[in-house]
């Protein structure tokens, strides 16, 4: 398995994680349309409603034709992915569409219980996407490790502005500083409905909202490269800017392995 994982991730190593237009990753306040093309793994899962697709969560690009996203995205529906900058308002702009070929829950995912973790999912495309200058892979963190307390790391999605609020038209981007789990999990935070498989970012004027879950938390590595260290799962019921409750992220490098396997076997 250790060799498949070094095989599998090496082979995308090349190009990921390291976009053709970067983002501007300045002082950011709240959420602010994203760069175009800046984050060029992002994407939007789409369900079928009547005759017309419908965005309901985000997703990361981890190869040319495979996604990651929430659990709790998942249902008994037909959906596209859409890569690339796009107005979701207008419908208008779109890079790529792909159908979706397989998807893949992780076994361990309850959707009655949220809090108990698990909340992934792979999705494998009809058709791999053609990798460009405004399309490509994020890295992939290797197993096990943790993003430290105030790493400035940044979500990404086509979310609601606000608790209760429309969503974006474009793609939004905020910085959600990373709040080590000992804080997370501690009393008038989040206690003990943080796992150690989840992390947490942000707290405070800044978060992730509906709309933006399954979407990446993007953290740069040492290297320089871009690393999708979560996936959106949740905020709090009280708002999604409450004070103390930053949003939770299924931890990515929790599931490495099991992130690899299904791209293996599938």
């Amino acid at each position: 398995m250790k060799v498949a994982l070094v095989l599998l991730f090496a082979a995308y190593a090349h190009g990921c994680g390291t976009p053709t237009y970067e983002p501007s990753v300045g002082r950011v306040v709240n959420g602010e349309d994203a760069r175009s093309y800046s984050w060029p793994w992002q994407i939007s899962l789409q369900y079928l409603s009547g005759s017309t697709y419908r965005h309901t969560c985000g997703g990361t690009l981890l190869s040319p034709d495979w996604v990651l996203t929430a659990g709790h995205c998942i249902g008994s529906r037909t959906y596209r992915v859409v890569t690339g900058e796009f107005d979701l308002t207008r419908n208008e702009g779109y890079e790529q569409i792909r159908s979706v070929d397989k998807i893949v829950v992780h076994p361990q995912w309850d959707d009655n219980c949220l809090s108990c973790g698990n909340d992934i999912a792979m999705i494998k495309l009809a058709s791999p996407v053609v990798l460009n200058d405004k399309v490509q892979p994020s890295c992939v963190p290797e197993s096990g490790e943790v993003s430290p307390h105030n790493d400035p790391c940044y979500i990404t999605g086509w979310g609601r502005l606000y608790s209760g609020g429309p969503i974006a038209s474009r793609l939004q981007q905020a910085i959600l500083p990373v709040v080590g789990h000992s804080v997370c999990s501690s009393s008038g935070w989040w206690g003990s409905y943080v796992k150690t498989t989840m992390i947490c970012a942000g707290g405070d004027i800044r978060s992730g909202c509906h709309g933006d879950s399954g979407g990446p938390l993007n953290c740069r590595g040492n290297d320089g490269r871009w690393y999708v260290q979560g996936v959106t799962s949740f905020v709090s019921a009280q708002g999604c800017n409450t004070l103390k409750k930053p949003t939770v992220f299924t931890r990515t490098s929790s599931f490495t392995e099991w992130i690899s396997d299904t791209m293996l076997r599938n």
